[in-house]
């Protein structure tokens, strides 16, 4: 997770390498924690969809692991997915309708503690934000009109630093 919202894209001297590799140790050590069991094909998705910071959908995923497994077929990769989206290791981008992973994992995202979400409409970098402020502010005005929230995720499209 970036340090400050302004660290939200990815800058120069980013070590994507070691970014990857937290994140996929952070996910083994959440399932161990959780009990839930972070197959190979798991974490090849899960490894997938962060491998660039970019949203993937799942049919792109689906290519690359036919790529390299041969026999993959789609409801493989959507209950991969699944499981991740359960396990808060990766998330949905509606808009987009594909995947980014979560640089929050054991933070807690919907109802309580939403999520924001910045899409690059050049480049297609995402930034994912948890500003407590925009999720009071949405929640308070929800509780105001005796709404419920189940979800609370919001997609901001614009340009990031780099493409501006």
């Amino acid at each position: 997770m970036p340090d400050s919202n302004a660290d939200a894209f990815m800058h120069e001297g980013h070590d994507h390498e070691r970014c990857l590799d937290d994140a996929v140790v952070r996910a083994e050590e959440l399932c161990r924690e959780r009990g839930a069991r972070l197959t190979p094909l798991r974490r090849q998705v899960l490894e997938l969809v962060w491998s660039g910071h970019k949203p993937l959908g799942a049919y792109e995923i689906l290519e690359s692991l036919q790529a390299e497994r041969g026999g993959a077929a789609p409801p493989t990769v959507y209950r991969a997915l699944e499981f991740l989206r359960a396990h808060g290791l990766v998330h949905r981008i509606e808009s987009l309708n594909a995947f980014v992973g979560c640089a929050e994992p054991d933070g807690h995202h919907g109802a309580q503690h939403g999520a924001q979400f910045l899409i690059c409409r050049s480049c297609g970098a995402v930034a994912e934000l948890s500003d407590d402020r925009i999720t009071k502010a949405i929640r308070g005005s929800a509780e105001k009109t005796g709404f419920a929230i189940d979800n609370a995720t919001i997609e901001i499209e614009g340009y990031c630093p780099h493409c501006q």
